[in-house]
């Protein structure tokens, strides 16, 4: 029993100095207010920062992923340019062509699956209802086995179809809400620039795309040869997408389309590259470094919230210590110690810190609910955000509140007995 003395007397300290800042706080309602309102108004910019930040870039991370992990997209223009970008050296390049891919199919180990793909706009119509403008994919087969997607009504085009020309489409979760405002879309003849094609798919949503182009929900799918029959795939900017095999470095598989390519194309050893072999990792980097970037002005932002909210606190904390001084001179009389007093303001200011950084958070929450629902941007309040806010205010409280807490601990019981306040 002896052993768990301490433990015991600590407890029942925290406990009665508990009491005590309850008591403070509920008594003085208005500064009470004040000092919530400052540490919430903190809490709720630096949180915000940080939420906004991690729900970017999760949303912009997810986009990339979605594009197709392990895989190489064969162009005509390079990616990036965060330094000056020499487009007038790519401009007279020739397109990716479907001879590209078939050698590329024919001569490549390392590839597991590789696909022609092309995109234009076209007016799509289903009786009166029309969109204009609309993303139109033709794709070749194994278009399913790089990029991720789920079909929520129907099914994806069976490999006979995909190399057929048969008019046939699997269309986007907006693109039918648009259309067919309720109605069932599987078997629907919709009018793609005139040419009517069958509805047999609708892609699952996903909503919108942080990278601004991938997501499939206002997109209509199509096989590639029926989209040679609306345009000319060497005007629209065809790309080709190659997925490495498994456990194979993507490096390696840039190296060997490099030569493949070069050699398809009759290349003499000292010109350049009439091509591009982009990767989703391109982007990655430059992501790290942007999102590094972010984090660091969100931080210097919390720097100066803190500031405000931690004086905030500690202003109050004094006043409390002024009208509070002949008290503490009574507890002091009757035999508390220092610590006593110390742990009682400091549990005062650390609670007043802590409810003003929850409510805080809470409307953080409400304001992730609102974006996520009224803009279809998936913004989420992290766990990991939560404790960084408890804990960010907590910090506050303990460190704005130490120095008043301080002074009161060392006031003379009789000279604050006499003290008015």
């Amino acid at each position: 029993m002896k052993a768990f003395r301490p433990l015991i007397i600590l407890f029942k300290l925290a406990h009665e100095s508990m009491q005590f800042a309850y008591q403070s706080i509920v008594a003085n309602k208005l500064r009470t207010f004040l000092s919530l309102f400052g540490i919430t108004i903190g809490i709720f910019a630096i949180i915000s920062v940080f939420t906004m930040v991690d729900s970017l870039e999760k949303n912009v991370r997810d986009s990339l992923q979605a594009l197709g992990k392990n895989v190489v997209y064969v162009q005509k223009w390079p990616w990036g340019g965060n330094q000056e970008y020499p487009w007038w050296k790519y401009f007279n390049r020739p397109e990716p062509t479907i001879s590209d891919l078939d050698e590329i199919r024919r001569k490549s180990l390392l590839t597991e699956s590789a696909c022609f793909n092309v995109a234009f706009n076209k007016q799509v119509k289903w009786e009166s209802n029309n969109i204009p403008e609309t993303t139109i994919y033709g794709v070749s087969k194994d278009f399913d086995k790089i990029r991720s997607f789920e079909i929520e009504n129907g099914r994806f085009f069976n490999l006979f179809e995909i190399t057929s020309s048969r008019p046939i489409a699997v269309i986007g979760s907006e693109i039918a809400k648009e259309l067919f405002q309720g109605a069932n879309p599987i078997g629907k003849m919709i009018k793609i620039g005139g040419q009517k094609v069958s509805v047999i798919g609708v892609f699952a949503k996903e909503g919108k795309s942080a990278i601004g182009e991938n997501s499939l929900d206002n997109m209509v799918l199509i096989p590639l040869n029926l989209a040679r029959t609306m345009v000319d795939l060497r005007r629209s900017g065809p790309w080709i997408m190659v997925k490495a095999k498994e456990n194979t470095n993507v490096a390696d598989l840039k190296d060997e389309l490099r030569g493949i390519l070069r050699a398809h194309h009759k290349l003499k050893p000292l010109d350049d590259d009439d091509f591009a072999l982009n990767q989703i990792d391109m982007l990655k980097s430059s992501l790290d470094s942007i999102f590094g970037s972010i984090n660091f002005a969100g931080g210097f932002i919390a720097f100066f919230s803190i500031i405000v909210g931690g004086f905030g606190i500690a202003n109050i904390m004094f006043v409390s210590v002024k009208e509070r001084t002949s008290q503490i001179g009574v507890q002091k009389a009757l035999g508390a110690k220092r610590y006593f007093i110390l742990i009682q303001f400091l549990y005062e200011a650390v609670l007043l810190a802590v409810i003003g950084g929850a409510i805080g958070l809470i409307l953080i929450f409400i304001g992730t609910q609102i974006v996520t629902h009224g803009l279809d941007f998936k913004v989420s309040l992290t766990i990991s955000n939560v404790l960084r806010g408890l804990f960010i205010s907590a910090t506050i409280g303990v460190v704005s509140g130490f120095f008043p807490a301080w002074v009161a601990s060392r006031l003379s019981p009789v000279e604050a007995i006499n003290t008015k306040s």
